[in-house]
């Protein structure tokens, strides 16, 4: 890893070396905080949590062939090279700061209440017809995941897509100083963290630090359709570049034409050019982020030949609108995390879904005060949005069952008080034939529920 010598990490991570001298410019192979990921020569990150210490896997993690590795303590009587540090999270993003101002590649930095990590793949998709290009994996995109996106990097990689994600004040400006981003793209200003972040101004003032490390001549690529992010006029001097589907933003789509669950057409205008594009997966959350990838992709020298081909080249993710198609059902598996904006688009998609179209529905977390009031408008969405039956799982999604059946006492309504009763009983809600929309916040578990559909 480039100029990751153990010499620079113990400066930079402000540290104490125990060990040889002689390994101190030995470049190591690579970083991990995964005792069961270990390959000969990498640094070994003990991470603290809530439940394991991970300095009790230093002596197997360095008889595997770990270099050396960082300790929050001092180790007597250790026979192995370490660093000590007050903090190994610290650390960890200290180096990742590092490590990627050695590489010197251009980073786009993208967040949003919802929809980061589709347009994070979208964008990804674009700048891969062009550029040797890593992107964030999975949910890496906090305080610890962004610094173990960055050590994936490598010298032959071009540019780097990095989500980033937030749930309080200041933690964007802590992933801003490590990414430092050359463009920063935000998807939208929602009902997201409310218990920390108060209101929607909220959301868009810890969102919006994102700028505060961007590099100089940098890029803003923002939704201009979002009524927060349209009062964004400029940052240092860097004005925003707006997509939206208003012909007065910069880059803006029209002729939208839905392909069912085959996904969405429309007409994308990129400057004074323009282009016919199938964006395949469905909805108009998905046109969006579609623009947001041209935008950056246009700043990127990409042609409207590569643009194109990118968005339509666009591979689904597990848990994020993947269709999955069984003997029996088709599934859209959604389930890796759910707010009431995100919930309200993946029922009006479910909407265009062949035969009968059921939702199973979980609690939303991170929702404040307003919890209630947000699960009971998700129900009144239900029950109008023209789907043919809704499954409410958990303490809050009683708000939204309650709220469908008030706003239409003859749509279809089933609840279960847990994931484990649904799973006892699914087999009472769903048909072969069916289209069913599984989705909730990721501590609801409905991989499982997924899983289970597969299954029958």
């Amino acid at each position: 890893m480039k100029n990751l010598t153990l010499r620079n990490l113990t400066k930079v991570c402000n540290g104490i070396w125990h060990g040889d001298d002689t390994l101190l410019d030995g470049e190591i192979s690579a970083i991990t905080t995964d005792s069961r990921k270990i390959e000969k020569g990498c640094l070994f990150v003990p991470i603290v949590g809530e439940r394991v210490d991970a300095h009790r896997f230093i002596p197997d993690v360095m008889s595997k062939g770990a270099l050396a590795t960082l300790s929050e303590r001092e180790l007597t009587d250790a026979d192995h090279a370490y660093i000590q540090v007050e903090s190994s999270l610290q650390a960890v993003k200290d180096i990742a700061e590092f490590y990627l101002e050695q590489l010197q590649i251009p980073v786009v930095g993208i967040t949003g209440s919802v929809g980061k990590t589709s347009t994070k793949e979208v964008i990804a998709s674009v700048l891969k017809e062009k550029y040797r290009t890593l992107k964030t994996q999975g949910n890496f995109n906090n305080e610890l995941g962004l610094p173990l996106t960055v050590f994936r990097l490598r010298d032959e990689d071009q540019i780097a897509v990095l989500e980033m994600g937030i749930s309080d004040f200041g933690e964007m400006t802590r992933l801003t100083k490590i990414a430092k981003p050359d463009t920063c793209v935000i998807t939208n200003i929602g009902t997201c963290h409310l218990e920390n972040l108060g209101d929607r101004d909220g959301v868009l003032k810890a969102k919006t630090e994102i700028f505060r490390s961007m590099k100089p001549n940098g890029h803003i690529v923002l939704n201009g359709d979002d009524d927060k992010l349209i009062t964004v006029s400029e940052y240092n001097g860097v004005k925003p570049v707006f997509f939206g589907l208003d012909d007065q933003r910069d880059v803006y789509a029209d002729q939208i034409e839905s392909k069912g669950l085959k996904g969405v057409a429309c007409r994308v205008h990129l400057g004074k050019e323009s282009f016919d594009v199938l964006v395949p997966t469905p909805g108009i959350h998905m046109v969006y982020n579609a623009l947001a990838a041209a935008a950056v992709g246009r700043i990127y020298g990409l042609t409207i030949e590569e643009i194109k081909r990118g968005i339509e080249s666009l591979e689904t993710i597990r848990g994020r609108f993947k269709m999955i198609e069984t003997d029996k059902f088709l599934v859209v598996d959604d389930c890796y995390n759910a707010n009431p904006m995100s919930m309200k688009a993946s029922l009006d998609v479910l909407h265009d879904g062949e035969g009968r179209r059921v939702a199973i529905l979980g609690d939303m977390g991170e929702l404040g005060e307003d919890e209630a009031a947000l699960h009971e408008g998700v129900g009144v969405h239900a029950a109008r949005c023209g789907i043919d039956a809704c499954v409410c799982v958990g303490n809050l999604a009683l708000h939204i069952a309650e709220a469908a059946k008030r706003e239409n006492p003859d749509f279809t309504v089933y609840y279960e008080k847990t994931r484990e009763s649904l799973l006892e009983h699914l087999n009472n809600y769903v048909q072969k034939g069916d289209t069913i929309l599984v989705k909730a916040s990721h501590f609801m578990k409905f991989e499982e529920v997924v899983k289970a559909l597969e299954e029958m």
